[in-house]
């Protein structure tokens, strides 16, 4: 029995080693993949569901809804994915890329003020929808003076949240 001892120890700590192993990274739709990660035609009508809805500071329904909880529960309902509510959380998310990489699914940011940012949803076509103070939930164009000269950052979201 005691010359199984140490071989028994050794089995007892790989399995154990074995369990406490870090799990493997999730896979990164990174910016040279090009991969969509919700389609165009599911996000306009998604956004045509919800057109018109008045902004609303700190809103999250159809009586009202800001900017980032209607990217945040856009990406709830149609990919599962759970995101932060502000959109500075939303900033640090997926991984960036550049302004042309972009394809549907991909978070689009704003600069609109000192302090003050701005988030929505890339469609195509320099187009992306979002809940805009003016309009309500919109769809706008990336090359209106305005929002060409407000943008901040794109960002990917990875294929399993983050």
């Amino acid at each position: 029995m005691r010359t199984y001892l140490p071989f028994l120890l050794i089995f007892i700590t790989l399995l154990l080693a074995g369990c406490s192993s870090a799990p493997e990274p999730a896979k990164v739709s990174g910016p040279s993949t090009n991969q969509q990660l919700l389609p165009v035609n599911t996000l306009a009508a998604f956004e045509q569901q919800w057109r018109g809805v008045p902004y609303r500071y700190g809103g999250n329904s159809k009586h009202g809804i800001d900017c980032s909880a209607f990217v945040q529960l856009t990406y709830q309902q149609l990919a599962n994915i759970r995101l932060p509510r502000t959109t500075a959380a939303q900033a640090q998310y997926g991984v960036k890329i550049a302004r042309s990489e972009l394809v549907s699914g991909d978070l689009v940011f704003f600069k609109t003020g000192w302090s003050s940012r701005h988030v929505g949803i890339y469609l195509s076509h320099n187009n992306f929808m979002h809940a805009s103070t003016s309009e309500g939930v919109t769809i706008s164009s990336l090359n209106t003076p305005y929002w060409r000269d407000a943008f901040w950052q794109a960002r990917r979201l990875l294929a399993h949240g983050q």
